[in-house]
Order: structure tokens, then C-alpha cells, then sequence
């Protein structure tokens, strides 16, 4: 009946508007229209006074619901229709209607879930737009609980159509409200503010909000972060950043965490030229995000985090040394604070460790490589200096990334050692025990002992010491995989070379030779089998000797080495369980703690060394005696030619990509071709005894033959610039022809007739008998 009378009068209002007939009369108005006016009574304060007067609103209001359910149509009629009052109501400052039109508004809202609420709900915003932009806080109030209750409705579909983006940023300026009322200033809209304080009701909502952001929008919802962490200097007190990105990597889905780290990557590359505690405070944040990462989806951003961190690590070395942001050092750039930016690179390492402690061990080992490869290594990449820090800038950056590719190598456990030092890994890391800054030397052993020590027997050979039963060490010992005996065929001689090499450098320190004697006792723990242990100890009659013959090392580091022969050869005497072995060591030490105590570590590889100023000839009892040794382990089963052969270290290319360039810095010409052939198979013959004679003749001779190598050529170039053409072409076509003959030959005494089914094969003089598959003789190199 309602909807009839209503079609009614709109009937008879078009009739008398026709007629000229024009006029306010009330029974003409629309009824939605009629029905909102209902609700507002004549004066909103008798309302709050009256029962009955509220009574009748209240029936009214019940009539206003009824007929917008039955007619959902007029919803967008009806909230226009609102919207329209109620700016007028603002504009007359009629706040009484101005909250009776939100009450309304609010009801139908809840009450009418349809599909064309839509267009109600754009006159609603428009209402609560209206009330925010309002300069009273009790309307501001209004709108925003009006909001709240709006934003709590669960919806079908989405609607794209809609912008919030005036709501984000009004709310967002509230926050900063300077309102002299504190209670108005604090008074949050949430119906348990008595439980919540206002902190942890921004906190509730920020983790909703972010657990609602969906791929496309985790962008947007990070930048107004960032933004307002920027503008309000909060980086550098660390702490506030670092819990916003810890609610916002716990709340997101863990598939979109790595947009997070990406945009804080890019904020930290944005702000490069930013203060040192500024970038020190995103490298904090970047460090928890990133943990929080790994824990959750691995994403594409591994490589991309130590990238950037790396590329922070060498522009704070940069800053540091030029002392300015601007590379040409321009008047009125920012000052640098060298002890910020300090502070700023063991940020940037820790936060390296922090993140790698996270990955999987093939991860981890990718990660390696990737920093090796960001070292500029001596040889490969002879300018070492960048253009504005030049070689001390260089070496900051190795010792910078080294430390870090420590960090990352801290705690690492892998099953199968071939694969965690490739050579491609190896290579770089070794050249850097040559090099004369005793803190990379250092840094390398580190490195070494880190990746081989899997475990964790490390810190059971600290401080170096003479230990008369190693079974008080517990040491954990499993025997050698195939993997770890690949690896020690392919590489020991290498490590032999540069651990021997490096014992020959003035600067070491006590750290050094305690490093040195932790790598040497790992790989006797970690790698060895019968022939590592024989080459070990004949690596430390080695040492032995270079303390003993080499008289241009300082005392301390000739007391040092002999110090740790000895240490050594008591570990590894007790680790082979040869009786003889272990008495001839013992007999040694004992001889030198009467007379000689400061060729033991306890008197040497300590904080306050106990050495003589010059050191005498020694010899007799307390020296090793490398026959006897040899005679020992041969009767349990050791290779005795091997064991009696002098370790002498092959040449490598090495040595002359580093720092020595004289012919007194090369150990030895001699080759050890015992290391690359098998001692079951071949007979090995006696090391050439090198004398001076012999260099000097090998000098001679390679000065010769460089002299009739460069007139060969000469007449070479001289031939083919001024020799007729036909002379030429008569000359390469000789060494054609004989180069063909010789192709010929081996063709002939490698190629056969091919087997044929008929048990004959046809040569074009007769038939032959074929020659069966199992018959045939292959040569060598198609055999697998």
C-alpha cells in the first residue's frame, strides 16, 4: 500500500505541476523524503529530555529501515537526501540534527545489506568527509566512529570504484593533532578504550591493516612508514623502526616479505649520502626484516640483501677516507664522523652474519662465492685502488669484506668439504696468506678454520700448548668420506705450501701461529687418511728446518715456528697411536724443557714470551729427527720413502702474482710429482739435490735460451716480410703435407674394418675373417 500511495502522489504532484499549480505542501513531498524528515523533531534538545518525544523518533526511525528494506532503490535517494541536510545542518551549526542525521545514517547502514548499498555508501562518505573536514573535534569524533562502524562491515564483493585516500590522510593528520584539550586530543574512537591504551590500539589496527594488504598493495602500505620514519628522524634511535618493521613482517603473508626487504633496500640506497647513524639505523632494520624473511619464504632478494650490503660497506670506506659524502670533496658538503661510519661498517658485518646464520648450507655457500668475488685479489686485479681512496682504500675493502665473508662462514657445516671449497672459492682466499698485512693473513686462517671445522673442535686446540694425553680433549674425529679425500688429493699440496709460506712472514704475531697451529690440527682431525698424516709430518720437520736455516726471521718467530713443530708432532704422534712415535716426541720435549724451554709454546706462543735476545745453533736431542720418524711409522704400514723424502713446496703462479719478485723468495725448483701419482703404482725417484751451482746453471741457461728464442723469431718476421710469395706458400705447404703424412699414420694404426654380420668383412683383395666386438682392440682413449 505504501509504495502505491507513494506512485500516487508522485502521479497527482506531475498533474498539478502541469496545471501551473506550484507550492510546499507536504503531502506532495516524495515519502522517502517525508520519512527522513520524520526523524528530526522540531528541537533536538526537548528529545533528550523527553521520553515521549524520543519514543516517537525512534518509531519513526523503524519506519525510515522498514521502508528502505522493502525498497532498496531509494537508498541512493535517501542517503543523498541525508547528506544534503546534513551539510546544511553543519553550515547553521545545528550539531543536534548534525548527530541525529549520523545516527540515521549508521542504522541504515547496518540494517540494509544489499547490492545497491553501494550507492548509499557514497553518500555516507561524503557525509563523514564532510564531518573530518570540520574544524569542531566533536564532529571530527563523529565522523570517525561513524567510520570505525563502517569499516567493520563485512562485504560480499570488493569495490574497486572507491578512494579512501583523503580518510588515510585526514587520519593520519589526526594523529598529530595539537588540540589544547588533552582528553579530546587522546580520545580514541575503539569501544574498549577503558582496556586499550591509545598505543596499543594503533599497534591492533596497523597488524589488521597489514594482514588484509594484498600483493599490490604491500607497497603502500610500507612507503607511508618509511616516510614517516624519515620525517620524524626516528632511524637513528633504532628501536621504534626496528618494532614497526618486526609488526610489519610478522603480519604480512610470509610470500610478500620479500617486497618488504626490497623497499628497505632501495630506502638504504636512496639514502646513501644520508648521516652514518641514519644508515646504520636501516642496516638494524634490514638485519631483523631480513631474519624474519628467511624464517618464513626465501625469496629473490638473498643475493640482492648482501649486494647492497656490500655496496654500503665500500661507500662508508669511501666516505671515510675522503672525509665527505661528495667525492670531489666540494666546500659545504656534510662533515664526516669517521667513528660513525665505524660504527656503520660493523653494523653492515653483523647484519651480513645475522642473515647468512639463516640460510641453508647451499645457500651459504653461494653467498661465499658471491664475496669472494667482490675482493680485489693481488694478481687478478692489479689496480687495486679506486680513483678517490687509491690502495689503502683497497685494503680497507679486503679487510672489510673479509670479516664479513667470516661472518658468514661462522657456524658453517658441510658434509661434503669438496663442494664448500671449490676451486673457484679456494683460489682467491689462498692468494691472500701471501700478502704482507698481517690482519688479512689472519683474517684468511679464519676463514679456513671456520669452513674445515665441522665439529667444533676449534676451540679445544686454543692456546697451544704441549698436552701429554689428548684424550682429555674429547675431541670428535669420524672417519675421512671419499668427498674429503678428493678434496685433500686435489688441494693439500696448496695448503701445505701457503700454511709453510705463511710461517715465513716477519709480522706474524701470536695470533698467527695459534691460527695456524688450530687449520694444521683440523685438518689432522678433519681430512686426514694415511698419506695427509705422512705429508703433515713431513710438513712439520719442514717448519722445523725453516726455523733452523733460516736466519733472516726474527728470534720470536723462529722460536714461534719451532714452538708449534713441536706442538704439532705431539698431537699428531698421539693421534697415529705408533708407540715409537709417541716416545721419540715425548723424549724431545722432555730434552727441551731442561735447557731449551723457549722452543715450547708455553714459554713462546703466550702474551708474555719468554726468549733469549739471540738464538744459539740448536741441534742434538731437542730436534725431531726426520729418519727416525720415518723408520717408526714404516713399520706400521707407512709409506717410508715418502715419509724419508724433505718437504720442499712447489712453485706456483702465485708467487709471482705476489708481492715477492727475487729469485731469494722462491722456496724450491723443485716439483713433487709424488703428490700427483699414486705411491702403490709407480716408483718414485730421489729429489734432485738442488746447490747454488744448479741455480746458478738454471739462470744461465733460461738467459740462452730467451736469446735464441728472440732471433728465431726475429728471422721468422724477417723471413716473412722480404721472402717472395711463392717462398711462402711452398714453405706452409711442406708443413701441410707433412702434418697430413703424419694424420695418416695414426689413422692407419687406429682405424679397422668394422665387424660384418656375415662373419667376413671385404678389403677389395680377398675376404677376411671379421674380428669379434670382444676381440677388438681399442685404443686407448675410446676406452672408459
Amino acid at each position: 500500500m505504501g509504495l502505491h500511495a507513494d506512485r500516487v502522489c508522485g502521479r497527482q504532484r506531475t498533474l498539478l505541476m502541469k496545471m501551473g499549480v506550484c507550492g510546499c505542501c507536504g503531502a506532495l513531498r516524495p515519502r522517502y523524503k517525508r520519512l527522513v524528515d520524520n526523524i528530526f523533531p522540531e528541537d533536538p534538545e526537548v528529545r533528550a529530555h523527553s521520553q515521549s518525544q524520543d519514543g516517537l523518533v525512534k518509531a519513526n526511525m523503524e519506519k525510515l529501515t522498514f521502508y528502505a528494506l522493502s525498497a532498496p532503490e531509494k537508498l541512493d535517494r535517501i542517503g543523498a537526501y541525508l547528506s544534503e541536510r546534513l551539510s546544511r545542518d553543519v553550515a547553521r551549526h545545528r550539531y543536534g540534527y548534525v548527530c541525529m542525521a549520523m545516527e540515521a545514517l549508521d542504522q541504515l547502514l547496518m540494517a540494509c545489506h544489499c547490492q545497491s548499498i553501494n550507492l548509499f555508501v557514497e553518500s555516507f562518505l561524503t557525509m563523514v568527509r564532510k564531518l573530518l573536514e570540520a574544524d569542531k573535534p566533536n564532529l571530527q569524533i563523529l565522523g570517525t566512529n561513524s567510520f570505525v562502524k563502517f569499516a567493520n562491515i563485512e562485504e560480499d564483493t570488493p569495490s574497486y570504484h572507491r578512494s579512501y585516500d583523503f580518510f588515510v590522510s585526514r587520519f593520519s593528520e589526526m594523529c598529530h593533532s595539537s588540540y589544547e584539550d588533552p582528553d579530546i586530543r587522546t580520545k580514541s574512537p575503539s569501544p574498549v578504550t577503558d582496556k586499550e591504551s591509545p598505543v596499543e590500539l594503533t599497534e591492533r589496527c596497523f597488524r589488521e591493516l597489514l594482514g588484509r594488504a594484498v600483493y599490490g598493495n604491500i607497497k603502500n602500505a610500507v612507503k607511508p612508514v618509511l616516510m614517516h620514519l624519515d620525517n620524524h628522524s626516528l632511524w637513528e634511535g633504532k628501536q621504534f623502526a626496528v618494532r614497526c618493521f618486526k609488526i610489519i613482517m610478522y603480519s604480512i603473508q610470509s610470500q610478500h616479505s620479500h617486497l618488504v626487504i626490497q623497499q628497505l633496500l632501495g630506502h638504504l640506497d636512496a639514502n646513501s649520502k644520508n648521516s652514518a647513524r641514519v644508515r646504520a639505523g636501516i642496516v638494524e632494520v634490514i638485519a631483523e626484516a631480513a631474519v624474519i624473511e628467511a624464517s618464513g619464504s626465501i625469496g629473490p632478494t638473498v643475493l640482492e640483501v648482501f649486494n647492497t650490503l656490500l655496496k654500503q660497506l665500500r661507500l662508508s670506506v669511501d666516505f671515510e677516507l675522503t672525509g665527505s659524502y661528495d667525492s670531489f670533496g666540494n666546500i659545504g658538503s656534510k662533515v664526516i664522523k669517521i667513528h660513525e661510519e665505524r660504527q656503520l661498517q660493523e653494523a653492515v658485518i653483523k647484519t651480513i652474519g645475522s642473515f647468512a646464520n639463516t640460510l641453508p648450507t647451499y645457500q651459504r655457500s653461494e653467498v661465499m662465492l658471491f664475496i669472494i668475488g667482490k675482493i680485489p685479489v693481488p694478481g687478478m686485479y692489479p689496480a687495486l685502488g679506486s680513483p678517490n681512496t687509491g690502495i689503502e682504500g683497497s685494503r680497507m675493502i679486503q679487510i672489510m669484506l673479509l670479516k664479513s665473508l667470516l661472518q658468514v662462514t661462522a657456524g658453517f657445516k658441510s658434509t661434503n668439504i669438496l663442494t664448500a671449497l671449490p676451486t673457484s672459492f679456494l683460489d682467491p682466499l689462498l692468494s691472500f696468506t701471501l700478502m704482507e698485512d698481517a690482519e688479512i693473513r689472519l683474517l684468511v686462517l679464519d676463514i679456513l678454520i671456520s669452513i674445515i671445522d665441522r665439529h667444533d673442535n676449534r676451540h679445544k686446540f686454543s692456546p697451544v700448548r704441549i698436552i701429554s694425553d689428548i684424550s682429555v680433549l674429547k675431541l670428535k674425529v669420524d672417519k675421512c668420506s671419499r668427498q674429503d679425500n678428493l678434496f685433500m688429493k686435489k688441494h693439500s699440496q696448496r695448503l701445505y705450501r701457503h700454511i709453510y709460506l705463511a710461517c715465513k712472514e716477519e709480522s706474524s704475531s701470536l695470533w698467527h701461529f695459534e691460527s695456524k697451529f688450530t687449520l694444521l690440527a683440523l685438518m689432522c682431525v678433519e681430512l686426514a687418511n694415511e698419506e695427509v698424516v705422512g705429508d703433515l709430518i713431513r710438513l712439520a720437520l719442514a717448519l722445523q728446518d725453516l726455523a733452523l736455516f733460516d736466519d733472516a726471521l726474527p728470534v720470536y718467530n723462529r722460536c714461534a715456528i719451532h714452538a708449534l713443530s713441536a706442538a704439532y708432532l705431539n698431537l699428531i704422534s698421539q693421534l697415529t697411536t705408533v708407540p715409537t712415535f709417541c716416545q721419540h716426541v715425548h723424549e724431545v720435549i722432555e730434552s727441551r724443557k731442561k735447557e731449551h724451554s723457549f722452543l715450547l709454546p708455553e714459554d713462546v706462543l703466550t702474551e708474555t714470551s719468554n726468549i733469549p735476545e739471540k738464538l744459539e745453533k740448536v741441534e742434538g736431542e731437542v730436534l725431531f729427527v726426520q729418519a727416525k720418524i720415518a723408520e717408526m711409522l714404516g713399520g706400521s704400514g707407512y709409506n717410508t720413502e715418502r715419509l724419508a723424502t724433505p718437504y720442499i713446496p712447489q712453485i706456483s703462479d702465485e708467487d709471482r702474482l705476489s708481492k715477492r719478485k727475487s729469485i731469494g723468495d722462491t722456496v724450491s725448483l723443485q716439483l713433487e710429482m709424488e703428490s700427483r701419482q699414486s705411491p702403490e703404482k709407480e716408483q718414485r725417484s730421489t729429489a734432485e739435490q738442488i746447490t747454488f751451482e744448479t741455480l746458478k746453471q738454471a739462470i744461465v741457461d733460461s738467459v740462452n735460451v730467451e736469446e735464441l728464442e728472440k732471433e728465431r723469431r726475429r728471422q721468422v718476421v724477417e723471413r716473412f716480410q722480404n721472402a717472395p710469395f711463392e717462398e711462402i706458400a711452398a714453405h706452409c705447404g711442406a708443413r701441410a703435407s707433412l702434418l697430413q703424412s703424419k694424420l695418416n699414420q695414426i689413422f692407419e694404426i687406429t682405424i679397422r674394418p668394422p665387424p660384418s654380420p656375415s662373419g667376413s668383412v671385404g678389403n677389395g683383395h680377398g675376404r677376411t675373417r671379421s674380428i669379434p666386438v670382444y676381440e677388438m682392440k681399442f685404443p686407448d682413449l675410446c676406452v672408459y
